[in-house]
């Protein structure tokens, strides 16, 4: 990914690396869109680093999009359908996952055949990259975004990740806490 590529990313919930996926895209000069739900996130979306942001639940603005990227990066967490990506996907587009859902997912052969698709699955990478990627981020000032929580608002940022209140992610704050 890089300068001209299209790169979708999607957001995924409770603290996934959709933010951060945002962040690197754009930093690496990638033409970045990301798929939402609800259009309350789009100036979010654009902070983070979107050039555009597309309603998914709206087939028209899905219609549009057709062969538009090389690369989707799939960081959604929870059960969903991946066949409206598919059609987004130019030829030889990649629809990568790196959200893990719950259950299998299901794909027409046809979606793949015709523009000639893949699917792919992408883990850490190892040592080597985690440190290159951290080295880039580094140099790029991108940070995970996170919300401090103290012990005794553990039950808060429960409920709070139930009813998918958060952006991004809770870190629970130990500093002062007897050992």
């Amino acid at each position: 990914m890089g300068r001209g590529s299209r790169q979708d990313r999607r957001r995924g919930r409770h603290g996934r690396p959709g933010h951060l996926a945002l962040k690197i895209a754009h930093a690496l000069g990638a033409e970045v869109v990301q798929f939402t739900r609800t259009m309350d996130k789009a100036d979010e979306a654009r902070a983070l680093g979107a050039d555009d942001v597309v309603l998914s639940t709206s087939p028209e603005q899905m219609a549009a999009q057709r062969g538009r990227f090389d690369l989707i990066l799939d960081t959604v967490g929870a059960p969903d359908s991946i066949e409206p990506y598919m059609s987004a996907l130019a030829m030889d587009g990649t629809l990568c996952i790196v959200g893990i859902p719950a259950g299998d997912l299901t794909v027409s052969p046809l979606s793949l055949i015709v523009g000639a698709k893949n699917i792919a699955g992408a883990g850490s990478g190892g040592i080597r990259d985690t440190r290159e990627m951290l080295d880039f981020c580094a140099e790029h000032g991108i940070v995970a975004d996170a919300e401090m929580m103290r012990p005794d608002q553990i039950n808060e940022a429960i409920d709070r990740l139930d009813r998918n209140d958060v952006r991004y992610r809770f870190v629970l704050d130990m500093t002062g806490q007897p050992s």
